[in-house]
């Protein structure tokens, strides 16, 4: 009797010991569990390569790059347009400067002409010399004009025309084919091409 009592408690015993072995098991399993599903999450939470803020961060960088490759460009073609603007200028001077140069030159030898013309005056006797040397520098003047541009307005016997004769007198005339028209010319007039330098000064006839 004693003996079997004795039997069925070891069962027991070794039940028993069985099933706190199968807790502590069942324990480790779930400890671990926890612990992978932990390092599971904390994997999720990392982000990936190529994510959202690492191409942004990019976009930006490639935005600054160009932007200060722009600033440049607008600083070099500033720089170039300032010394366009003075080089121009300058240059818009100097030809209102010396515009004139070109006909200057032209003029110098008939100044030269008149000097060795009022030198012989005074010490010659025949003035028929110094007539014709005045002729040729008229002569001279006049071709001067011409290669200029400056040409003469004809006025003498034409119609008086407002937009090339100024009327600085009026007569009476008997012949009926002069009325209206120039019959003196005070002043001569000029045209410059095909404007008008200087208005005629005439005489119309009434």
């Amino acid at each position: 009797m004693i003996k079997r009592k004795t039997h069925n408690q070891e069962e027991n015993q070794e039940i028993k010991d069985h099933e706190t072995t199968d807790n502590k098991e069942n324990t480790k399993n779930n400890s671990n569990n926890g612990q992978s599903g932990t390092e599971e999450t904390s994997s999720d939470l990392k982000e990936p390569a190529g994510s959202p803020s690492d191409n942004k961060g990019t976009e930006v960088r490639v935005v600054e790059e160009k932007l200060a490759e722009m600033q440049d460009k607008y600083i070099r073609l500033s720089a170039e347009f300032d010394n366009y603007r003075k080089r121009t200028l300058r240059e818009k001077i100097d030809l209102s400067k010396y515009a004139e140069e070109n006909l200057l030159l032209k003029i110098i030898p008939l100044m030269d002409d008149f000097e060795r013309a009022l030198l012989h005056i005074d010490s010659t006797e025949n003035m028929i010399p110094v007539k014709n040397g005045i002729e040729l520098i008229y002569n001279k003047f006049g071709e001067f004009l011409r290669q200029s541009g400056i040409k003469e307005i004809e006025s003498m016997n034409t119609v008086f025309n407002v937009d090339m004769h100024e009327a600085v007198a009026k007569v009476h005339v008997e012949e009926k084919e002069k009325k209206g028209k120039v019959v003196d010319v005070v002043l001569k007039g000029y045209y410059l091409h095909d404007k008008i330098l200087r208005f005629a000064k005439v005489v119309v006839g009434e």
